[in-house]
């Protein structure tokens, strides 16, 4: 093997647990809820052009991009309706201010969304509430085709909603075929639920007696055969998923506590609400199963919380991931707050610090994109210029897909005026599999490490990419870039040669 080799791949494929217990690290999730829903982030209100909203959120992605954040999860449809065009469901009240009324002049938000996001080099999850059908009992503001209109069996009303019953076959099959359309027609990168399965409870018992009687044979307990409705879905989803398209990421957001101790011997040291009892959500079952690719936890308390401890919760979520990825759920909007813990405005930067000790904790998703680019707390500050200040990788996913994508065997770099123009080239055709492209810069005199985030001058999702221009170069002497490709899933190659050069005084 050659010299230049040696010093190149120097841990170069550090496994990601590994990489996480950096101070920056390579590879780390950095993602953050776009919420649509009654308008919370985007776009700021009903009813804009669309230029406005094509402005409204390049502004967002662009703050976030800022800030080193590496994925949004984008809420596409927030109540039986959609922010994309290629919907069996109509398009969505907070979109256009009209459930059913297309952006005028038209385009296609979702399509929108992840180019945009893509040219920032972030990936685009799309966020679906699968159970709720609205967000309030008036029937102006529902359009005459939407789903409770033409089929009003396969609901029940709840806390002043209407909610889809999951113990209704017909409603799992519907749910999938609405989320395997996004994942047909859209180039997102995953497909992502948050914590809304069963309704959190109200005054009244959930009224799905008779669906229990008619399907629920085979369970002496209605909180199981619940658990089975949502499991159900969960797993018919993962596999349609992955065999449409296998690099496709399924995630889901669950509410922080799983089970309490008392309740369960594999329960986590907290004394609160639990996502097992009282949402049906049993996440811990999603990760033995291997459903889920990653599980993000909502983990909005604070240290020593009496209730929910986030460092116990941390705890608990890392040694129940099963080999799956655990990315960290903060509630950034919580820290203004004037109640325990939160008056304390490190207490979000000191959780990020207690995450990244974790090896088996891979990264965070923040609550919401307002609340970031609010800066509230100066939490955007602290992203900037201690934590997200260098680029990273998402982590790795080898069960999806493990490959090796081939560097461009010419790597050349030319001074113009005060900056280096790069350019490559593959030998022949691009070899299949390339996604994109990492660029590193050292010293000419420095071992090059490429597991080095700082070292990182550019990363691309546009295999096209021919040439790059390095305007951030300073100061006089040698330099040596290495470039390397990544495929869809973000699996890296071998570096290149190395291409040299020397900048005069």
């Amino acid at each position: 093997m050659k010299a230049w080799y040696q010093c190149v791949i120097c841990f170069f494929f550090l496994i990601a647990q590994l990489a996480s217990a950096q101070t920056n690290p390579k590879r780390e999730f950095r993602g953050v809820w776009v919420a649509t829903v009654q308008n919370i982030d985007w776009p700021s209100k009903r009813g804009l052009g669309t230029d406005v909203q094509k402005q409204e959120l390049i502004n967002i992605l662009n703050e976030h991009q800022k800030s080193g954040m590496n994925a949004i999860m984008l809420q596409v449809r927030p109540s039986a309706d959609a922010f994309y065009a290629q919907s069996r469901e109509p398009w969505s009240m907070f979109l256009n201010g009209k459930q059913g009324l297309a952006p005028n002049p038209f385009y296609d938000p979702l399509k929108f969304a992840i180019e945009e996001a893509h040219k920032r080099t972030m990936e685009l999850h799309a966020w679906f509430n699968p159970y709720r059908a609205t967000t309030d009992l008036i029937d102006s503001n529902t359009s005459s085709n939407h789903i409770t209109r033409t089929h009003p069996e396969w609901f029940f009303t709840y806390g002043g909603k209407k909610l889809f019953n999951p113990g209704l076959p017909e409603v799992r099959a519907y749910i999938i075929n609405v989320i395997m359309d996004v994942v047909h027609h859209y180039d997102i990168d995953g497909v992502h639920f948050d914590d809304y399965f069963y309704p959190y409870p109200g005054k009244q018992s959930l009224p799905d007696s008779i669906t229990y009687k008619q399907y629920g044979q085979g369970y002496t307990d209605i909180n199981d055969w619940r658990r089975h409705n949502v499991d159900t879905l969960i797993k018919v989803l993962a596999d349609s998923i992955h065999h449409a398209k296998s690099y496709v990421k399924f995630g889901i957001s669950p509410f922080g506590i799983w089970r309490n101790l008392k309740d369960d011997p594999n329960g986590s040291k907290t004394y609160g609400f639990s996502g097992y009892n009282t949402l049906f959500a049993d996440a811990r079952q999603w990760l033995k199963a291997g459903w889920v690719d990653y599980i993000n936890p909502q983990i909005y308390f604070p240290f020593h919380y009496k209730v929910a401890a986030y460092e116990n919760l941390l705890d608990w979520w890392s040694r129940n991931a099963c080999n799956k990825q655990v990315y960290i759920g903060q509630g950034v909007y919580r820290a203004m707050e004037d109640r325990e813990g939160w008056r304390d405005k490190g207490q979000l930067p000191r959780q990020v610090r207690e995450l990244r000790k974790n090896a088996r904790v891979q990264g965070s998703v923040f609550f919401s994109s307002k609340s970031l680019t609010d800066n509230l707390a100066g939490f955007q500050d602290s992203l900037r210029t201690e934590f997200y200040g260098y680029p990273a990788l998402p982590p790795q996913m080898i069960w999806l897909g493990e490959s090796v994508p081939t560097a461009p065997a010419r790597l050349h770099a030319v001074r113009v005026n005060n900056k280096v123009q790069l350019t490559w080239a593959y030998n022949r055709n691009r070899p299949p599999g390339v996604y994109g492209y990492v660029i590193y810069r050292f010293k000419n005199s420095e071992k090059a490490n490429l597991d080095r985030p700082e070292h990182i001058i550019k990363i691309s999702f546009d295999k096209t990419l021919k040439s790059y221009t390095d305007a951030t170069i300073t100061g006089s002497g040698s330099y040596k870039y290495f470039i390397t490709a990544i495929d869809r899933l973000k699996n890296e190659g071998w570096p290149s040669k190395p291409a040299v050069i020397y900048l005069k005084k």
